[in-house]
């Protein structure tokens, strides 16, 4: 058995101090005995100015949650997913990137594939390609526990990614989101399960929750959820970590029990 955790967190603009809380959750979850712990999309900051997020974001190997999270996970001896940061990439965007950390170091990077633009019935309109350039590749990463798959929230939308990085041996899917209210209170559980039953994982979601800089509210609500689509632990509307017991047979029992996975017809 090994304990999993999700850090539910509300960002603020301040870089240091939204790291100093991750930091300070992610210890506690590790001296509650988790061996996993994951953080929400926008770990580092949430900021609605767009000119000013680029201005303060970081190059990829200047951020100081590089540094600051591959010291933790070596020194605490647990595995950390940096849900997500901001990092400059080429021209005039950002890239919002994934940190995945093991004992040894830093493990993989993923960036954001699918971007958040959108339209809502509520009038809210995002359009995260306007800050944000695209990744390009699926990642799965090879952890102390088995293989697991990057994703960041908007992601959660588009099956097909989910089923190539389970294909791709992946036992456990990360879905670090910042997720509306108004999508979250319709969408986020169900799709979240969904996931999970259709390729046969753990689905491991930390969430943003509450109001951030320019009033943009955030669901929460983080899950963790086995391969049947059972919740295993869940959180709430207010910054907290929740837990859960993980079984990762349960992996393998799901995949031979309904074979699906493997299932790849031709249609005309």
């Amino acid at each position: 058995m090994l304990k999993f955790a999700c850090v539910q967190m509300t960002s603020g603009t301040d870089i240091a101090q939204n790291l100093a809380f991750a930091e300070n959750a992610i210890r506690q979850a590790a001296m509650n005995g988790a061996t996993f712990v994951a953080t929400p999309e926008n770990t580092d900051f949430m900021m609605s100015d767009r000119e000013q997020k680029i201005a303060l974001a970081y190059k990829a190997a200047e951020h100081p949650a590089l540094l600051q999270f591959d010291k933790l996970a070596r020194e605490l001896g647990i595995t950390i997913l940096i849900g997500s940061v901001a990092v400059k990439a080429d021209g005039a965007k950002l890239k919002n990137r994934s940190l995945l950390f093991g004992p040894n170091g830093l493990i993989a990077t993923y960036d954001k594939i699918h971007l958040f633009d959108v339209d809502l019935p509520t009038g809210e309109r995002r359009r995260e390609s306007d800050m944000m350039a695209a990744g390009d590749c699926s990642v799965v990463a090879q952890t102390p526990f088995g293989k697991i798959g990057l994703t960041i929230c908007y992601d959660i939308r588009f099956p097909h990614l989910y089923r190539k990085l389970a294909q791709n041996g992946a036992s456990v899917l990360c879905v670090p989101s910042a997720f509306t209210v108004s999508t979250g209170q319709m969408h986020w559980e169900i799709l979240l399960r969904a996931r999970a039953i259709e390729n046969g994982v753990f689905v491991i979601a930390p969430a943003q929750c509450g109001t951030h800089d320019g009033g943009r509210k955030t669901y929460g609500h983080s899950l963790i959820i086995d391969p049947w689509g059972k919740i295993l632990a869940q959180g709430g509307d207010s910054p907290e970590i929740i837990y859960a017991d993980i079984n990762m047979s349960e992996v393998d029992l799901f995949r031979q029990s309904i074979p699906s996975l493997g299932y790849n017809p031709f249609f005309n």
